[in-house]
């Protein structure tokens, strides 16, 4: 009987397998189809355009979220300075600030009619062809963009790295007389730099996924690219065939990002004391430190939250109708039911490592969990070729033999849509689950089974009380991922279906960007709910180690 159960459980999770894996599969079989015209000119013209810009755009997103990143997560983890706290939170915040959207946004600053320009050319007297401005719709502008909403996922792993280390590591370094920076450079960022390099990988997964910010700036990389030849070409093979050139990109950086994590563990093993004494600064120090911090935060977020604010009360009577409500219903109805569905399939996913243990069932849910680093047009590609041929067989097969036709039953539909969310989002659901999961001992289960309750009555009262703020958590991170969510949605959603970034996005390309700002508030709003969460949970544990260490 229990074998029979486990092989059910294998039996799922080879399924679920399957079908998280579809889009990888559906690419990498295109790739072996025979080539078209499309392709060759394609591989004659841009192809070397494509790899150029993506990698002059990875290698200055780099530069910048690293500048960005590495200096305020070290000077908010060894320095003590007022208002703390407070840096500490908004240093956060332009995560909650999608690329596309802070695109626009300083665009409408900075463009010829925007009101730097403006008021340049009104205080010196100047006309057109006057003065020199820097385009900001380039690619130097996207770096800009990216690297001022992304550094934080820099910022986050090397500040937690910081606050990892071991307090004798660090004061050694101090009993040799090296102050903050050199203490810095000679010790602390040597032991980080694997935990630095996950969090640059993500950066660069995020920027290679990017569709709205290229587009909207007019930088012709593989997304950009991909989105030409699908709508503008029809030509599904040939995308394919970027898409898979897009893929090994980020398998690259799969590799490395998971490398470093094997690594981080290894760093943080040195030393036996959990939190050393902070940097106490003087008056001329604690203007530099508040400088250095303070930039990131007016140009990632204050400046461009100002703007869309300013903007959104000039248009609030304007764009408050019945189509603005329906925007706001589709959204929360899809991240609601991407966020459900995820959760239920998170929870399955989990209870079937925990039921078999085996190395085969771990490989599986890592794989399964592969879908957040792969770009929403991979995705949405490798989804809405094979459901688009099963909609054609069973079209065909219902006119040949009934004489009927559904038109586009999967392919058509939100289906797609959702299939898409649950690939792309589910790992954010199985590694929260999976870490509330680790508070349940396995004892635990066999005591409840001693008692004879039954296993529906041991999840009931004993797991979901344990993991009721990880679920909280998974259902929040994924709704407001899925809000968020800009290439994915505008392949595969339903003909005259809107949500509120399909919707901001298309404002903003008709050079709406006073309309666009009302949609964009939202999501932004939206986006600092977690952001909340991720900040609390920091300060929990900063707190809780520096308890130990004060005992």
């Amino acid at each position: 009987m229990k074998s029979t159960r486990k092989g059910s459980w294998l039996v799922y999770a080879l399924i679920l397998l399957f079908i998280i894996s579809l889009p990888i599969n559906t690419i990498l079989m295109e790739v072996f189809e025979a080539s078209n015209d499309n392709w060759k000119h394609i591989k004659e013209t841009v192809l070397q355009d494509y790899i150029l810009n993506s990698l002059i755009l990875t290698l200055g997103v780099s530069f910048g979220s690293l500048l960005l990143g590495i200096p305020t997560a070290w000077l908010t983890a060894v320095c003590s300075f007022p208002f703390k706290r407070t840096i500490v939170l908004l240093l956060i915040l332009p995560m909650a600030m999608p690329a596309y959207i802070i695109a626009y946004t300083y665009t409408g600053i900075f463009d010829f009619a925007g009101p730097v320009q403006s008021y340049i050319r009104n205080y010196m007297g100047w006309d057109y062809g006057d003065y020199f401005f820097p385009e900001v719709r380039s690619i130097g502008g996207a770096i800009v963009m990216f690297s001022l909403v992304l550094y934080p996922y820099v910022y986050l792993l090397a500040r937690t790295t910081f606050l990892n280390q071991s307090a004798n590591v660090i004061e050694i370094s101090r009993l040799l007389n090296t102050g903050p920076w050199k203490s810095f450079l000679r010790v602390a960022f040597p032991l980080a730099r694997p935990a630095i390099f996950v969090g640059l990988s993500l950066v660069l997964m995020e920027t290679l996924a990017d569709y709205g910010t290229v587009s909207y700036f007019g930088v012709t990389v593989f997304t950009t690219g991909i989105f030409k030849t699908w709508f503008g070409l029809g030509d599904y093979s040939t995308a394919a065939k970027m898409a898979a050139i897009l893929l090994i990109f980020v398998f690259v950086l799969i590799v490395g990002e998971r490398y470093s994590r094997k690594r981080i563990k290894y760093y943080n093993l040195i030393g036996t004391r959990t939190r050393f004494s902070e940097y106490k600064l003087k008056n001329r120090e604690i203007f530099i430190v508040f400088l250095t911090c303070s930039f990131p935060i007016l140009f990632g977020f204050l400046i461009p939250m100002m703007q869309l604010l300013v903007w959104a009360y000039t248009a609030w009577n304007n764009v408050l109708n019945d189509g603005f409500i329906s925007l706001i219903y589709n959204s929360v109805l899809l991240a609601t039911f991407a966020s459900i569905i995820s959760l239920l399939v998170s929870f399955s996913v989990n209870y079937c490592q925990r039921i078999i243990p085996t190395y085969i069932m771990i490989l599986i849910v890592r794989f399964i969990s592969i879908g957040y680093a792969l770009p929403g047009t991979i995705i949405a590609i490798g989804i809405i070729i094979p459901l688009a041929f099963i909609d054609h067989k069973i079209d065909e097969f219902l006119g040949t033999y009934l004489r009927m036709s559904f038109g586009l039953i999967f392919s058509g539909s939100l289906f797609a849509v959702q299939l898409a969310y649950l690939v792309r989002f589910l790992s954010i659901s199985v590694n929260t689950i999976e870490s509330g999961l680790e508070k349940i001992r396995p004892n635990m289960d066999k005591a409840s089974q001693i008692l004879g309750i039954s296993s529906e009555r041991t999840f009931i009262r004993i797991h979901l009380p344990i993991l009721k703020v990880s679920i909280l958590t998974s259902i929040l991170l994924v709704f407001v991922d899925v809000i968020k969510e800009l290439p994915a949605t505008l392949i595969l959603r339903p003909f005259d279906f809107n949500t509120l970034a399909v919707k901001a996005y298309e404002l903003a390309s008709d050079e709406r960007l006073i309309d666009a700002s009302i949609p964009s508030v939202i999501i932004v709003f939206v986006g600092l709910l977690p952001l909340i969460i991720i900040n609390n949970s920091i300060n929990n544990f900063q707190d809780s180690r520096q308890k130990i260490y004060n005992n």
